[in-house]
C-alpha cells in the first residue's frame, strides 16, 4: 500500500540588494569579487568622492572594473 507524501513547496528566498551607498566594509567584502581590500577601497571613496550615483561609478575604485560591475549589477543597489 502507497501512503501519500506531502509535496513541500520549495520557498524562494528574496535577497535584497547591498545599498553600496551604505554598506559597511564587512558587508561589502561579502560581494564576490570585491573582498576586504576593496570593500574597504569603496568606502573610502564614498567618504572622499560622495555617494555613487550609478552603478557603473564603482569602477571609480583601484580594482573595479567593467567586469566586476556586471557580475554585481543584480545584487547592489544605490538606495
Amino acid at each position: 500500500m502507497l501512503l501519500a507524501q506531502p509535496v513541500m513547496a520549495e520557498e524562494q528566498l528574496s535577497i535584497e540588494p547591498i545599498n553600496i551607498n551604505e554598506a559597511s566594509v564587512e558587508l561589502l567584502a561579502e560581494l564576490p569579487g570585491i573582498g576586504p581590500g576593496k570593500a574597504q577601497a569603496i568606502v573610502e571613496d564614498r567618504q572622499a568622492n560622495g555617494p555613487f550615483t550609478t552603478i557603473e561609478d564603482l569602477t571609480r575604485v583601484k580594482g573595479i572594473g567593467d567586469a566586476t560591475v556586471a557580475r554585481l549589477k543584480d545584487e547592489i543597489s544605490l538606495r
